[in-house]
Protein backbone atom coordinates (compact mmCIF):
# COMPACT_ATOMS: atom_id res chain seq x y z
CA UNK A 1 0.00 0.00 0.00
CA UNK A 2 1.09 3.64 -0.82
CA UNK A 3 2.33 5.24 2.64
CA UNK A 4 0.27 8.12 3.09
CA UNK A 5 2.24 11.25 4.67
CA UNK A 6 0.69 14.58 5.76
CA UNK A 7 2.43 17.60 4.94
CA UNK A 8 2.18 21.07 6.46
CA UNK A 9 4.71 22.70 4.88
CA UNK A 10 4.93 23.61 1.58
CA UNK A 11 9.13 24.82 1.83
CA UNK A 12 9.47 20.40 2.79
CA UNK A 13 12.14 19.18 0.34
CA UNK A 14 10.15 15.17 -0.16
CA UNK A 15 8.03 17.14 -2.24
CA UNK A 16 10.40 18.59 -4.64
CA UNK A 17 9.56 16.60 -7.33
CA UNK A 18 6.14 18.59 -7.48
CA UNK A 19 7.41 22.08 -6.77
CA UNK A 20 6.92 24.85 -8.81
CA UNK A 21 5.34 23.60 -11.99
CA UNK A 22 5.10 26.20 -13.97
CA UNK A 23 8.42 26.95 -14.19
CA UNK A 24 10.57 24.21 -13.59
CA UNK A 25 8.59 21.39 -15.11
CA UNK A 26 10.45 21.62 -18.77
CA UNK A 27 11.10 19.87 -21.68
CA UNK A 28 14.40 17.84 -20.33
CA UNK A 29 16.22 19.27 -23.28
CA UNK A 30 16.03 22.81 -21.80
CA UNK A 31 17.88 23.93 -18.96
CA UNK A 32 16.13 23.22 -15.79
CA UNK A 33 14.57 20.27 -17.18
CA UNK A 34 13.78 17.57 -14.90
CA UNK A 35 12.08 14.99 -17.44
CA UNK A 36 8.92 13.46 -15.20
CA UNK A 37 6.53 12.98 -16.27
CA UNK A 38 3.57 14.55 -14.55
CA UNK A 39 -0.45 13.66 -14.75
CA UNK A 40 -2.62 16.15 -13.00
CA UNK A 41 -6.53 15.50 -12.06
CA UNK A 42 -8.11 11.83 -11.12
CA UNK A 43 -8.66 10.72 -14.26
CA UNK A 44 -4.83 11.26 -15.52
CA UNK A 45 -3.23 10.11 -12.63
CA UNK A 46 -5.38 7.01 -12.79
CA UNK A 47 -4.03 6.13 -16.57
CA UNK A 48 -0.61 7.64 -15.44
CA UNK A 49 -0.91 4.45 -12.65
CA UNK A 50 -1.44 1.83 -14.49
CA UNK A 51 1.41 3.11 -17.30
CA UNK A 52 4.51 1.58 -18.06
CA UNK A 53 5.93 4.83 -16.24
CA UNK A 54 7.38 3.99 -12.89
CA UNK A 55 5.74 6.69 -9.91
CA UNK A 56 8.12 7.88 -7.70
CA UNK A 57 4.86 9.71 -5.97
CA UNK A 58 1.43 10.89 -5.48
CA UNK A 59 0.26 14.67 -4.28
CA UNK A 60 -3.11 15.87 -3.01
CA UNK A 61 -5.80 16.40 -0.98
CA UNK A 62 -6.49 13.60 0.97
CA UNK A 63 -10.71 13.11 -0.13
CA UNK A 64 -9.02 13.28 -3.74
CA UNK A 65 -6.15 10.35 -2.33
CA UNK A 66 -8.75 8.47 -0.90
CA UNK A 67 -10.61 7.76 -4.37
CA UNK A 68 -7.99 6.33 -5.73
CA UNK A 69 -7.25 3.70 -2.68
CA UNK A 70 -8.16 1.00 -4.79
CA UNK A 71 -4.58 1.59 -7.53
CA UNK A 72 -2.75 2.61 -4.58
CA UNK A 73 -2.76 -0.77 -2.54
CA UNK A 74 -0.14 -2.55 -4.57
CA UNK A 75 2.07 0.53 -5.26
CA UNK A 76 4.85 1.06 -2.37
CA UNK A 77 5.38 5.17 -2.85
CA UNK A 78 4.89 7.90 -0.81
CA UNK A 79 1.17 9.46 -1.48
CA UNK A 80 1.88 13.23 0.37
CA UNK A 81 -1.86 14.62 1.94
CA UNK A 82 -2.43 17.85 1.68
CA UNK A 83 -4.28 21.22 2.47
CA UNK A 84 -5.29 23.10 -1.08
CA UNK A 85 -3.48 26.03 -0.21
CA UNK A 86 0.13 23.96 0.79
CA UNK A 87 -0.84 22.22 -2.23
CA UNK A 88 -1.06 25.99 -4.48
CA UNK A 89 2.17 26.77 -2.23
CA UNK A 90 4.06 23.82 -3.43
CA UNK A 91 3.43 23.50 -7.06
CA UNK A 92 3.04 27.07 -7.50
CA UNK A 93 -0.85 27.82 -8.74
CA UNK A 94 -4.26 26.59 -7.18
CA UNK A 95 -4.59 22.87 -8.62
CA UNK A 96 -8.37 22.19 -9.02
CA UNK A 97 -8.58 19.40 -10.08
CA UNK A 98 -6.56 18.34 -6.59
CA UNK A 99 -4.24 15.66 -7.18
CA UNK A 100 -1.00 14.83 -9.30
CA UNK A 101 1.62 12.11 -9.79
CA UNK A 102 4.97 11.98 -10.67
CA UNK A 103 6.88 9.44 -12.46
CA UNK A 104 10.26 8.52 -14.16
CA UNK A 105 10.30 8.18 -18.10
CA UNK A 106 10.07 4.64 -19.19
CA UNK A 107 12.32 3.39 -22.56
CA UNK A 108 10.61 4.42 -25.80
CA UNK A 109 10.38 1.64 -28.47
CA UNK A 110 12.60 1.63 -31.65
CA UNK A 111 10.94 3.39 -34.06
CA UNK A 112 11.97 0.23 -36.51
CA UNK A 113 10.25 -2.04 -34.05
CA UNK A 114 7.07 0.24 -33.62
CA UNK A 115 6.78 0.50 -37.22
CA UNK A 116 7.22 -3.78 -37.73
CA UNK A 117 4.01 -4.42 -35.46
CA UNK A 118 2.40 -1.16 -36.35
CA UNK A 119 -0.67 -1.17 -39.49
CA UNK A 120 -1.95 2.20 -38.81
CA UNK A 121 0.49 5.38 -37.54
CA UNK A 122 0.58 9.00 -37.31
CA UNK A 123 3.82 10.38 -38.49
CA UNK A 124 4.33 14.26 -37.25
CA UNK A 125 6.36 16.95 -38.56
CA UNK A 126 7.09 19.92 -36.76
CA UNK A 127 4.31 19.93 -34.41
CA UNK A 128 5.12 21.91 -31.52
CA UNK A 129 2.17 23.27 -29.61
CA UNK A 130 1.65 21.14 -26.44
CA UNK A 131 -1.77 21.39 -26.59
CA UNK A 132 -2.35 20.15 -30.13
CA UNK A 133 -0.15 17.21 -29.75
CA UNK A 134 -1.70 16.24 -26.91
CA UNK A 135 -5.40 16.20 -28.45
CA UNK A 136 -3.80 14.34 -31.89
CA UNK A 137 -2.63 11.53 -28.67
CA UNK A 138 -6.07 11.57 -27.54
CA UNK A 139 -7.38 10.84 -31.06
CA UNK A 140 -5.15 8.42 -32.00
CA UNK A 141 -5.86 6.33 -28.66
CA UNK A 142 -9.59 6.91 -29.56
CA UNK A 143 -9.94 6.01 -32.90
CA UNK A 144 -7.72 3.64 -32.59
CA UNK A 145 -3.90 3.96 -34.24
CA UNK A 146 -1.29 1.72 -33.04
CA UNK A 147 1.32 4.57 -32.44
CA UNK A 148 2.81 7.92 -33.71
CA UNK A 149 6.11 8.73 -35.11
CA UNK A 150 7.67 12.01 -34.05
CA UNK A 151 10.02 13.22 -37.04
CA UNK A 152 11.83 16.67 -37.13
CA UNK A 153 10.61 20.03 -34.83
CA UNK A 154 8.10 18.55 -32.93
CA UNK A 155 7.91 19.03 -29.12
CA UNK A 156 7.84 16.24 -26.08
CA UNK A 157 4.81 14.67 -25.67
CA UNK A 158 5.42 13.96 -22.00
CA UNK A 159 5.52 17.67 -21.36
CA UNK A 160 2.49 18.25 -18.37
CA UNK A 161 0.54 20.15 -20.48
CA UNK A 162 0.24 17.70 -23.06
CA UNK A 163 -0.13 15.00 -20.93
CA UNK A 164 -3.36 17.00 -19.23
CA UNK A 165 -4.82 18.05 -23.09
CA UNK A 166 -4.29 14.43 -23.80
CA UNK A 167 -6.23 13.18 -20.63
CA UNK A 168 -3.58 10.78 -19.84
CA UNK A 169 -3.82 9.34 -23.27
CA UNK A 170 -0.31 10.37 -24.41
CA UNK A 171 0.44 7.27 -21.84
CA UNK A 172 -1.01 4.45 -23.59
CA UNK A 173 -0.45 5.18 -26.88
CA UNK A 174 3.40 4.31 -28.36
CA UNK A 175 5.50 6.75 -29.75
CA UNK A 176 8.94 6.70 -31.14
CA UNK A 177 11.09 9.81 -32.59
CA UNK A 178 12.49 9.39 -35.95
CA UNK A 179 16.28 11.00 -36.07
CA UNK A 180 16.91 10.74 -39.82
CA UNK A 181 14.20 13.02 -41.62
CA UNK A 182 13.07 12.93 -43.62
CA UNK A 183 15.22 9.16 -44.32
CA UNK A 184 13.35 7.35 -41.59
CA UNK A 185 10.50 7.43 -43.82
CA UNK A 186 11.75 4.91 -46.27
CA UNK A 187 11.08 2.42 -43.60
CA UNK A 188 7.46 2.82 -43.98
CA UNK A 189 7.49 1.79 -47.60
CA UNK A 190 10.06 -0.86 -46.91
CA UNK A 191 7.75 -2.79 -44.24
CA UNK A 192 4.83 -2.52 -46.45
CA UNK A 193 3.06 0.97 -45.21
CA UNK A 194 1.58 3.60 -48.29
CA UNK A 195 2.11 7.16 -46.77
CA UNK A 196 -0.42 9.72 -47.44
CA UNK A 197 0.96 13.57 -46.34
CA UNK A 198 -2.06 15.56 -45.19
CA UNK A 199 -1.65 18.97 -46.80
CA UNK A 200 -4.34 21.42 -48.74
CA UNK A 201 -3.25 20.97 -52.11
CA UNK A 202 -5.58 21.24 -55.21
CA UNK A 203 -4.29 17.86 -56.06
CA UNK A 204 -4.99 16.24 -52.63
CA UNK A 205 -6.98 13.03 -53.13
CA UNK A 206 -10.29 13.69 -50.92
CA UNK A 207 -9.94 11.99 -47.61
CA UNK A 208 -12.93 9.84 -47.75
CA UNK A 209 -11.76 8.78 -51.06
CA UNK A 210 -7.61 7.92 -49.95
CA UNK A 211 -8.33 4.49 -48.91
CA UNK A 212 -6.73 5.13 -45.78
CA UNK A 213 -8.91 1.99 -44.33
CA UNK A 214 -6.96 -0.36 -46.22
CA UNK A 215 -3.56 -1.95 -45.52
CA UNK A 216 -0.97 -0.84 -43.90
CA UNK A 217 -0.95 3.28 -43.62
CA UNK A 218 0.69 6.10 -42.40
CA UNK A 219 -0.57 9.87 -42.26
CA UNK A 220 1.99 12.58 -42.46
CA UNK A 221 0.97 15.81 -40.59
CA UNK A 222 2.97 18.93 -40.08
CA UNK A 223 2.44 22.34 -37.90
CA UNK A 224 -0.08 24.44 -38.40
CA UNK A 225 0.73 27.49 -40.77
CA UNK A 226 3.50 25.78 -42.48
CA UNK A 227 2.42 22.63 -42.40
CA UNK A 228 4.56 19.81 -43.80
CA UNK A 229 8.21 20.29 -45.55
CA UNK A 230 8.52 19.53 -49.24
CA UNK A 231 11.14 17.05 -48.36
CA UNK A 232 8.15 14.63 -46.15
CA UNK A 233 5.77 15.90 -49.04
CA UNK A 234 8.46 14.46 -51.41
CA UNK A 235 8.79 11.17 -49.17
CA UNK A 236 5.40 10.38 -49.32
CA UNK A 237 2.67 8.20 -51.84
CA UNK A 238 0.15 10.60 -51.95
CA UNK A 239 -1.22 13.98 -50.91
CA UNK A 240 -4.53 13.76 -49.02
CA UNK A 241 -6.73 16.96 -48.06
CA UNK A 242 -9.60 17.46 -46.29
CA UNK A 243 -12.68 19.45 -48.59
CA UNK A 244 -13.31 22.97 -47.02
CA UNK A 245 -16.48 25.34 -47.38
CA UNK A 246 -16.84 28.75 -46.90
CA UNK A 247 -13.16 29.61 -47.65
CA UNK A 248 -11.75 28.26 -45.28
CA UNK A 249 -8.50 26.67 -46.44
CA UNK A 250 -7.81 24.26 -43.45
CA UNK A 251 -8.45 23.10 -39.89
CA UNK A 252 -6.44 23.41 -36.75
CA UNK A 253 -4.03 20.42 -36.74
CA UNK A 254 -5.56 18.29 -33.82
CA UNK A 255 -9.00 18.31 -35.41
CA UNK A 256 -7.67 17.25 -39.08
CA UNK A 257 -6.14 14.59 -37.13
CA UNK A 258 -9.16 12.97 -36.01
CA UNK A 259 -10.95 13.34 -39.25
CA UNK A 260 -7.96 11.70 -40.77
CA UNK A 261 -7.73 8.36 -38.14
CA UNK A 262 -11.59 8.14 -38.61
CA UNK A 263 -10.81 7.34 -41.79
CA UNK A 264 -8.51 5.49 -41.36
CA UNK A 265 -10.89 2.79 -39.13
CA UNK A 266 -12.16 -0.25 -40.71
CA UNK A 267 -15.38 0.41 -39.37
CA UNK A 268 -15.38 3.89 -41.19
Amino acid sequence: MARLIEVTDAEDPAVDDFRDLTTADRRPDRPGGRGLVIGEGRLVVERLLASPYPIRGLLGERKRINTLEPLLRDLDVPAYIVEPDTLAGIVGFHLNRGVLAVADRAPEPDPAELIRRSSKLAVLEGVVDHENLGAMFRNAAGLGLDGVLLGRGCSDPLYRRSVRVSMGHVLRVPFARLTDWPGDLERLGANGFRVAALAPRPDAVPVGRAGLSEGKVAVLMGSEGPGLSEEALRSSDLTVGIPMSREVDSLNVAASAAIVFHAMRSDS
